[in-house]
């Protein structure tokens, strides 16, 4: 328990202190190491080596290129259009647009924050301009944008599933249906105030041509999930190979059909990917080193007697775990809740008897639900600068909608076959 002390310690001290969250992770290991003398410093290097030596993570900077390169092209325009279309004279048509429009951008990205930058950029502004209050329009962003995570494909889960050696095919359609659920959940307080306030509603009356040309002209973004999906399930390429694909599609759509490419942006946004990976690359790596620490240490094991003393009930475990990843969401960023907690509580779950994609995406759901929550939501923050509103009011607003996400979290966590019945149907359980 000493040992455990001095890691996890060491750790908050680093990051309080204000040390970058990869820093932190490999200061504490080095410090630790240090301190026990009975494993040598070495491991720190091969470990850290070996968890960056993945063909899964190749999944990674592709998956971030691609969602940066489909906000550039003009997909996130089309995509609105078809969902304003879709949902005719809806009271607060706009708004449902936005929860709607993140739904189908999450199917392309697997980014929350990209879905903000993105989808928000757009309608923020004019959600304001027809007489939304900026502080409704920031918290429909900010929530909405959180299922990009879940829906496939997924960068979390890519990172889950690579570090926790668990399918990550079976991990993207395991979400498939919680993300759909938390699209469907949004949209019932989004009504409500909609209605209570009276927010304006599309007027436009669209004829079925019309209808059918608008759906058609976003017809190359909306197969491209189909075709990532499609590849994975019928076994022509792994997810790896899908991020290849999804690069790949999206230049050749940028290229010849939006025509809003050229040699100098592709390049930029290529530099911004490598960027954004690497910091997240790094906290992956030394974050394999802190894993095997945590292994070699026993930690899972102390932890999981202490929880059995508490309780032998899988139900109040998993109680246990959403109220400390809830709470982890708040103030800490989402990657880093992975990769450290992952490797603890994983393994404690399951003695407890949890299915292994089951944790993974009741984990995923805790942690990016913290985007958007109060005080420390990224995407929250992303929302506030575009709306350049106070971030007080915002931080109120978006309550109810993170209340109607914790919902549909318990709803997950309570009742695996939410998630686990479309991977068993399609044989990847």
């Amino acid at each position: 328990m000493e040992i455990m002390a001095l890691l996890f310690g060491s750790l908050a001290v680093f990051l309080i202190i204000g040390v970058p969250i990869a820093f932190s992770v490999g200061l504490s290991l080095i410090t630790t190491i240090a301190v026990w003398g009975e494993i040598p410093m070495m491991i720190v290097f091969q470990q850290t080596y070996q968890g960056l030596d993945s063909f899964t993570l190749l999944a990674l900077p592709l998956f971030i290129l691609a969602g940066d390169l489909m906000g550039r092209v003009g997909i996130v325009d089309d995509l609105l259009r078809v969902c304003e279309v879709l949902l005719g004279r809806v009271r607060g048509s706009l708004a449902h647009a936005n929860i709607l429009g993140s739904m189908f951008f999450a199917g392309i990205s697997g980014s929350a924050t990209a879905d903000t930058a993105a989808i928000g950029g757009v309608l923020i502004p004019t959600m304001i301009k027809q007489g939304y209050d900026p502080e409704f329009s920031v918290a429909v962003t900010a929530s909405s944008s959180v299922i990009g995570p879940i829906i496939p494909p997924s960068i979390g889960f890519v990172l889950y599933g690579s570090t926790m050696a668990v399918s990550v095919s079976a991990l993207f359609f395991a979400g498939a249906v919680p993300g759909i659920l938390l699209g469907i959940a949004l949209m019932i307080p989004t009504a409500y105030l909609s209605h209570k306030r009276h927010y304006p509603k599309n007027t436009t009356s669209y004829k079925p041509s019309q209808i059918v040309r608008t759906i058609f002209h976003a017809l190359p973004a909306i197969i491209m999930p189909v075709i990532i999906l499609g590849g994975i399930l019928g076994g022509i390429f792994t997810p790896t190979e899908a991020a290849d694909i999804a690069v790949v599609y999206t230049l050749l759509i940028g290229l010849i059909y939006y025509r809003s490419l050229n040699g100098k942006i592709i390049m930029d946004y290529v530099a911004n990917a490598m960027i954004a990976c690497g910091a997240v690359l790094l906290i992956v790596g030394f974050s394999n080193s802190f894993g095997c620490l945590v292994a070699m240490t026993q930690i899972p094991q102390a932890v999981s007697e202490l929880l059995m003393q508490i309780t032998s009930s899988k139900y109040v475990f998993l109680l246990l775990v959403n109220l400390f990843l809830l709470a982890m969401g708040c103030v800490m960023e989402t990657n880093a809740i992975l990769l450290i907690c992952a490797p603890i509580l994983a393994p404690i779950a399951a003695i407890f008897g949890v299915d292994p994609v089951h944790f993974g995406v009741i984990f995923l759901l805790n942690i990016i639900i913290g985007l958007a929550t109060p005080p420390f939501g990224m995407c929250l923050f992303i929302a506030t600068g575009i709306a350049k509103n106070p971030l007080e009011k915002n931080m109120k607003a978006i309550l109810p909608f993170c209340a109607v996400e914790i919902i549909v979290l318990f709803l997950v966590t309570y009742i695996p076959d939410i998630c686990l019945t479309l991977p068993r149907v399609l044989g990847l359980l």
